[in-house]
């Protein structure tokens, strides 16, 4: 899904098998030797790239003496059973996307209340929990108590979950700001889905009866979400939106009652700018340098960009990537998805957290919700998987560390989350940083310790338009290009707020009026020189790589991020 390569969406599957074929594991190599023996038969998903023939493939399988179990639209290909030694051959098979082991199955006991199998479910906050070890900071006293995390998304529902006294609602900068009845509300369903992973819970409590409780929390759930909305309900958001948002954020940290330490933003462009010249970088370095950790994901088009979007290229900030528990608590099993992106030899993710087919927050009717029905479980909640649900499971990791050390600075945080993190084999280092994030080693180890970051310093003096890279906003089939913000203003790196007003013109009000920053009328031109006075806002290629969205619209959303002990509605896998 791209705005020049256009929109694919996936086949839904008959019945409840679904396959996952993303990820980096594999199947024991065939020996060398010659001639080969068969093999003991092994039972593989072949999954194929667009256009690929199944059937041509399916032809192979049968020649080399394995059997065609069934087909799987969903990930336009089919399970089999095959020789050991014909694995490799599978994999080089042009048109082949990839061929992983078709998972064992086992009874799931469903919670009746929440809808799924809260110890067996490698989607469920619980179980990722366990994988991370942040249970250990909870029976520590640990929640994120007294931490704000600041979310700069599509903003926050007020759905069960999320209700509990521990959301606050920031500017909306959003072009749908201008209307009360979607102001400060998700209407695209990726905001509440962060906020629940991070901060989500179905009731106040004590670390104690969170520790105890079978319902949902997230990983931080007495942690409070700040959100600052600049994403419409297509996902629509201009650059100088995100920007501006961090701007917001960086000046008002710490007014008005609030304590934000951490600001999430799952969310990326493909730019290709100098992470020292880049606008969007230097926002983030910004508020770094003003102690908040930014913690950002490192995008999910792995499969054709190896680079980290941006701004995860800033070498200061936390970069996520996604890994895959592969239904173990242990790491050694652990693959890294196909759809992260991994980066380069100089500049790779820090850390990885588990981000496939995480259970979130749903928000009933929005974009997400009415285009992937089949990742619905239960009636709360949905799945995405995405380094955009990794970053908020660090996010939410980073205020568990910012509540037992308050005064330790980015530089440090960072180092706690990163230098005990658990490497696993199957992944190099470039695929997952120091690997996966381990919360009872990282609350083990001194701020003390940790080294100061000593990179070039970002200047900003790049373009707005690098920034954007191919992701565009158009209003009336005028796209917003060049250094001109969302009001037609000429940009400039030196922007900063007063009061309501940023960039020179009217954003949004000056204070809090209950839980919620006041908004305004604009009044001003937009970049085609016309008044705000339509919701006619659409974005050419948010679905290419901003918000991560590879996880909500195409196959990756429930197809090759979906296993078939996903299934919770038929209880079995």
């Amino acid at each position: 899904m791209s705005s020049a390569k256009g929109i694919r969406r996936a086949a839904l599957a008959v019945g409840p098998v679904v396959a996952l074929a993303v990820g980096t594991g594999c199947l024991p190599a065939a020996a060398a030797a010659a001639p080969q023996q068969p093999g003991p038969p092994v039972g593989v998903i072949v999954a194929l790239d667009e256009g690929a023939s199944v059937a041509g493939v399916e032809t192979v399988v049968v020649r080399k003496g394995g059997t065609v179990e069934r087909e799987l639209p969903i990930v336009n290909g089919f399970a089999a059973t095959v020789p050991r030694s014909a694995v490799a051959s599978l994999r080089s098979m042009t048109g082949v996307r990839s061929v992983t082991p078709d998972g064992s199955g086992h009874l799931m006991a469903v919670d009746p209340v929440l809808g799924y199998d809260t110890a067996k479910d490698e989607g469920s906050l619980s179980f990722v929990r366990d994988v991370i070890h942040a249970n250990d900071a909870w029976k520590a006293g640990y929640t994120g108590k007294g931490v704000d995390v600041a979310l700069i998304d599509s903003g926050v529902a007020p759905v069960a979950g999320l209700t509990s006294g521990n959301v606050v609602n920031g500017p909306d900068l959003s072009f749908e700001s201008q209307y009360a009845d979607v102001r400060y509300r998700d209407t695209f369903g990726h905001g509440t889905h962060m906020a629940s992973i991070i901060a989500g819970r179905d009731a106040a409590g004590t670390a104690a009866s969170y520790t105890a409780s079978t319902g949902y929390q997230g990983v931080a759930p007495d942690a409070r979400i700040v959100s600052v909305k600049v994403a419409a309900a297509d996902g629509s958001a201009d650059v100088s939106q995100v920007i501006a948002g961090i701007g917001w954020v960086t000046q008002h940290a710490h007014d008005y009652g609030l304590n934000i330490k951490v600001l999430n933003l799952s969310y990326g462009t493909d730019s290709v700018q100098s992470s020292v010249l880049d606008p969007l970088s230097y926002a983030v370095e910004q508020a770094w340098r003003k102690g908040i950790v930014v913690v950002v994901a490192a995008g999910n088009d792995g499969t054709l960009r190896q680079e980290l979007a941006d701004p995860a290229v800033n070498p200061y900030v936390l970069a996520v990537g996604a890994e895959d528990p592969n239904r173990t608590i242990g790491s050694a099993d652990d693959t890294v998805p196909l759809f992260a992106q991994r980066g380069t030899a100089s500049r790779y993710v820090d850390v990885v957290a588990p981000g496939v087919h995480i259970l979130g927050l749903r928000v009933p009717n929005s974009y997400v919700d009415q285009f992937n029905p089949l990742g619905r479980v239960g009636t709360r909640f949905i799945r995405g998987s995405g380094t955009s649900q990794a970053t908020a499971v660090i996010s939410g990791v980073a205020a568990l560390v910012a509540q037992k050390y308050p005064t330790a600075t980015p530089d440090q945080i960072k180092y706690l989350i990163t230098a005990k993190a658990v490497p696993f084999p199957l992944a190099k280092k470039t695929w997952q940083g120091t690997g996966l994030v381990d919360v009872q080693k990282s609350l083990a180890l001194r701020p003390a310790d940790a080294p100061v970051q000593t990179y070039t310093a970002a200047t900003g003096a790049g373009t707005l338009e690098g920034a954007r890279g191919s992701d565009h906003v158009v209003i009336g089939g005028t796209a917003l290009t060049g250094q001109k913000d969302i009001f037609g203003n000429t940009w400039t790196a030196a922007a900063t707020w007063n009061g309501g007003a940023y960039n020179g013109a009217s954003w949004t009000g000056t204070a809090f009026t209950g839980a919620d920053w006041t908004a305004v009328k604009w009044t001003g031109a937009d970049w085609t020189g016309s008044a705000w006075s339509s919701r006619s806002w659409v974005s050419r290629s948010w679905i290419t790589s901003s918000w991560d969205s590879r996880s909500w619209v195409t196959g990756v959303w429930y197809s090759r991020s979906w296993v078939a002990d996903s299934w919770s509605d038929a209880s079995w896998s």
